[in-house]
């Protein structure tokens, strides 16, 4: 699904506090019963007043009702969810308009957002089911026997996480963007001017951009941590002017596909992102995770940069040894104290896990369930006329236009194809959010 923050500006306060009631009802109902929803939102009008506001809610497809289903009720959409988030950022003065979205991947959505003066953010919404739908329709019963088990709630909690493990890293000094806030599966977080490695042909110098990366991975290990899905969409590369009396706009760049590679007057500087999936050094499968990440470097610059380096490894057991070494502080520690139950974490990991092997090669989706790009609301009630006369709501499935058929890059900051001015002028749109809401 896309987000489309346009109907926005006509929600009422009445309409977001009904919307919050159906979120807060969802914690204990997968179908939040109509009374109940009048119950939470105590509008002054009474019910009549709560059917209005829902009938404008379902129109716009933040809340939907099920077919078939035994009560009268509406559930939350994803649609819901991401209206919910951004009324948050907008309370908080942290985002007033929405532009481009410019990564569609398969567990998130990467949209250019920015404040009231114009500064230029990044929102990422976790979407954790979109390629899993077999799955999600098979798994749909035990998710359903689970208090608050459903696609949203991992993606609230990889959410979450990300953000923890974000928190700490910049706080240790590592390159990643700079965590700003966080609201239900929602991440905002600082825009970083930089090329996923994956659209970059060629680098001044391969062996010193390896020798970086394996160092950074080694670095994560020493804090207890490993990333879990180290690879070229998850690494972004920033250039910085080694001469900083040099004219920036005469530097030239990393080279893309087709372009001309960099001068060694610019230093490339790598910045990692995506962390929901990172594990600690003591997890059951920590070696098999540290393999894998080290193994996805060295497969992707001997595939695009010729290079191989003449030293093995690393191996777990070394790394594992430096683990904690010189007060080197745990992170892995420090965000398993953040709140993370272990039945929760083992949950998202195994959600997570799912969506890694739903991937084809490369990153690219199983087309076998590109067809169902994210359908999970096929049993729900689609009928398309007006509201009745008693002014029941139209019943409308969240995900309407989804566009399907466009084929991004699963994890980086910016698609394939989109230049830099994509990333610092985008198309920006205003929330319109009404005063008093």
């Amino acid at each position: 699904m896309k987000l489309d923050s346009k109907a926005m500006r006509h929600l009422t306060a009445e309409d977001w506090r009904v919307l919050t009631a159906v979120e807060i009802g969802s914690k204990n109902h997968e179908v939040v019963p109509t009374p109940l929803i009048e119950s939470i939102s105590k509008l002054r009008g009474g019910a009549g007043r709560v059917r209005h506001s829902i009938s404008a809610l379902a129109k716009v497809g933040l809340i939907a009702r099920l077919k078939e289903a035994r009560y009268d009720g509406y559930r939350l959409t994803y649609g819901g969810l991401d209206y919910l988030a951004l009324h948050t950022y907008a309370s908080q003065k942290a985002v007033y308009s929405v532009g481009n979205q410019i990564g569609v991947g398969k567990e998130s959505d990467i949209l250019v957002v920015a404040d009231a003066a114009g500064a230029q953010r990044i929102l990422k919404i976790h979407r954790l089911g979109r390629i899993s739908f077999r799955t999600v329709k098979a798994n749909r019963d035990y998710l359903r026997r689970r208090q608050g088990g459903s696609w949203m709630y991992l993606s609230r909690l990889a959410a979450e996480r990300e953000y923890a493990f974000m928190r700490a890293l910049k706080e240790e000094g590592f390159l990643v963007p700079d965590p700003l806030s966080q609201s239900r599966h929602t991440i905002l977080m600082s825009l970083v001017d930089a090329f996923p490695l994956r659209q970059i042909a060629s680098v001044p110098d391969p062996a010193g951009l390896y020798a970086e990366l394996i160092a950074l991975i080694l670095r994560l290990a020493k804090h207890g941590l490993i990333h879990g899905d180290f690879n070229e969409f998850n690494i972004l590369l920033k250039e910085e002017p080694i001469d900083p009396d040099a004219d920036a706009e005469e530097q030239k760049q990393p080279s893309r596909k087709g372009k001309e590679p960099p001068t060694n007057n610019v230093k490339v500087t790598p910045v990692l992102i995506d962390f929901p999936q990172m594990v600690s050094m003591d997890h059951a499968n920590a070696e098999m995770y540290f393999d894998r990440d080290v193994a996805c470097v060295k497969r992707f610059f001997e595939r695009r940069f010729h290079f191989v380096s003449t030293q093995p490894g690393p191996f777990f057991r070394d790394a594992k040894k430096t683990v904690g070494r010189d007060g080197a502080r745990r992170l892995d520690a420090a965000v398993e104290a953040s709140g993370f139950s272990k039945k929760a974490l083992k949950d998202l990991e195994a959600a997570i896990r799912e969506q890694q092997e739903a991937r084809g090669p490369e990153g690219e989706q199983d087309p076998a369930s590109a067809d169902s790009d994210y359908d999970e609301d096929e049993d729900e009630d689609d009928d398309d006329d007006d509201d009745d006369d008693d002014g029941q709501p139209v019943n409308q499935d969240d995900d309407g236009e989804d566009g399907r058929g466009e084929s991004y890059d699963e994890h980086s900051e910016v698609n394939e194809g989109t230049n830099r001015d994509d990333l610092t002028t985008p198309n920006i749109g205003r929330l319109a959010i009404k005063d008093g809401t």
